[in-house]
């Protein structure tokens, strides 16, 4: 007999059994690849997707770790999840014990019933051609029968196709993960980027604005260390301003107008850290940290941290109790029980405007702070709740709603900023916010809010009420645009309801491409500045945002 032939025959049981144990799962993968899978609600910060190059050269390389992590298994009963009593139990014992050529998962098992493709098979039989090699190098391989050389035979023509294309892929592969890997700008960091130019202007008998065009671009480094931390390095720029109105409201401040710097000087706006412990999360911020980075808002599709692709105005965004205060200091995030229909967490926080400054009356614990406490309920995946407490203390001059900026307010009127009269005061507010998703085309959302601020001076309490109700379409006309209307109150003062500064606001989110997306809309304002039969303020805005 020939050293070929001999060779042939030796790898024949081998393949025979491997044929056993995965001719059902073939047929299980071929069903499964057809099968839908369940859309998925994510409430979370906005992330990207990877490119497919690179989703390969992770899945390869997890694929890798998971082959060299775990040592040769030499016994079936090795494996945790293999009983005697399964079907192929003899067969996957054959090839384990016999030949050595099965490898389970680092957790120590095999994980028999999960669907195998035809190119997961070759490439198992490629292994177990490679590992009956070496025995034949031993002499210590039995010999075959004639079946046994015509069912490798047949493998060998069955699978010859998937072979060669597997082989194609893999040096394919190969090729890009080496130019990824000399290209590479870090292996612990990845760039998200936004840029964001808006052509905006006011209309109506309020209008005291030209037409402008102005620009904000974030470019946000996030690294990890242990695969679930993250470190958030932002740098920002822009030229953006609020357009001016009536009485110094804040009422026509934007998101793209959040944002402290000017003359497009770049500066680091954000630099915060994010870690687990346990089924909980903790959130650091050094600089820039505002409430929304780390507890629910609850309004989807209209909040976007301030970015590009949600709602136009600050006040639709998210409700005015989030932007009361901001700056450096932390946060933790409860979550209680596991599964089930209700998910209750609960999220304390506490941010400091100061934080950096040593001098007197500020500092982290001297000078302007909020502290949080929201307590949040999941009921299954179509209605989420929240209710809101902050405990806030203000300097003098500081305006409520700051967003950690010490003096300027970003949502409501001037007279609900500066309820104080220019006088230190603290203020206790009270926050209602819930979500309800009928349907994946439909997303209703609404808060309220209730501040009560006591100064230190004489005459300067006061009340500040606000409110707020949105309809968003989701994938409206296109996957991916967002169809959204917002009506309610911008934060004012008192309860007299003769001025109320209502705010109604209309946009179209239209997704241009995976990066680029053009969002037109229109902000009819009502008694700007809290004042009655002041003349209505109309905002139109053409926003494009580019993400990458």
């Amino acid at each position: 007999m020939s050293h070929l032939l001999w060779k042939t025959l030796v790898l024949s049981p081998v393949c025979l059994g491997v044929a056993i144990l995965c001719s059902s799962k073939v047929v299980a993968a071929e069903i499964e690849t057809n099968s839908p899978t369940p859309q998925q609600q994510l409430i979370s910060q906005a992330t990207t997707e990877a490119s497919p190059v690179l989703e390969q050269v992770n899945q390869y390389s997890q694929e890798g770790e998971n082959q060299t992590s775990l040592s040769q298994v030499t016994s079936v009963s090795q494996f945790s999840d293999v009983q005697p009593t399964d079907w192929a139990f003899q067969a996957l014992q054959s090839l384990v014990e016999r030949y050595g050529c099965i490898a389970g998962y680092p957790n120590g098992t095999y994980r028999g019933n999960r669907a195998l493709t035809r190119y997961e098979f070759a490439a198992g039989l490629n292994a177990c051609l490679d590992r009956v090699n070496e025995l034949i190098a031993t002499a210590t391989a039995d010999l075959v029968t004639k079946e046994d050389l015509a069912t490798l035979q047949r493998l060998q023509e069955e699978f010859s196709a998937e072979l060669a294309t597997l082989r194609g892929r893999v040096d394919a592969l190969e090729a890009r993960t080496a130019e990824l890997e000399a290209n590479q700008f870090s292996t612990t960091t990845k760039l998200v980027g936004e840029a964001v130019f808006a052509v905006t202007d006011s209309f109506g008998d309020n209008d005291n604005n030209n037409t402008v065009f102005q620009d904000r671009v974030r470019l946000d480094f996030q690294t990890s260390f242990t695969g679930k931390d993250i470190l958030h390095t932002r740098i920002a720029t822009g030229n953006a301003s609020v357009l001016p109105l009536a009485n110094d409201t804040f009422e026509g401040t934007q998101t793209f107008n959040v944002f402290l710097g000017s003359g497009n000087s770049a500066f680091i706006d954000w630099l915060a850290y994010y870690f687990p412990v346990g089924n909980s999360q903790v959130y650091v911020a050094a600089t820039g940290g505002i409430h929304s980075d780390y507890v629910p808002t609850v309004n989807p599709y209209f909040e976007d941290f301030d970015g590009g692709n949600g709602a136009l105005s600050t006040f639709a965004g998210e409700s005015p109790i989030y932007r009361i205060g901001g700056g450096a200091g932390a946060a933790l995030n409860l979550a209680f029980g596991g599964g089930g229909t209700f998910k209750p967490s609960l999220t304390l926080g506490y941010l400091a405007s100061e934080g950096n400054n040593p001098n007197s009356g500020s500092g982290l614990f001297a000078g302007n702070y909020a502290a949080l406490a929201q307590l949040n309920l999941n009921v299954g995946d179509r209605l989420t709740l929240a209710a809101t407490y902050v405990n806030g203390y203000h300097g003098a001059g500081s305006a409520l709603f700051d967003f950690g900026s010490v003096t300027t307010g970003v949502v409501g009127t001037r007279q609900a900023n500066f309820v104080d009269s220019g006088n230190p005061y603290v203020s206790n507010s009270y926050g209602f916010e819930a979500a309800f998703r009928p349907s994946d085309k439909l997303s209703i959302s609404g808060f309220a809010l209730y501040s009560q601020v006591r100064g230190f001076g004489a005459n300067d309490d006061g009340e500040v009420w606000s409110y707020g109700l949105g309809v968003a379409l989701p994938d409206f006309g296109k996957k991916g645009n967002v169809l959204g209307i917002f009506g309610g109150a911008q934060p004012y003062l008192g309860s007299n309801t003769n001025s109320n500064p209502f705010h109604i606001e209309g946009f179209y989110k239209y997704r241009v491409s995976d990066n680029i997306s053009i969002t037109p809309g229109v902000i009819w304002l009502t008694n700007p500045g809290q004042t009655a039969n002041a003349d209505d303020a109309i905002i139109g805005t053409l926003r494009t945002t580019f993400t990458f």
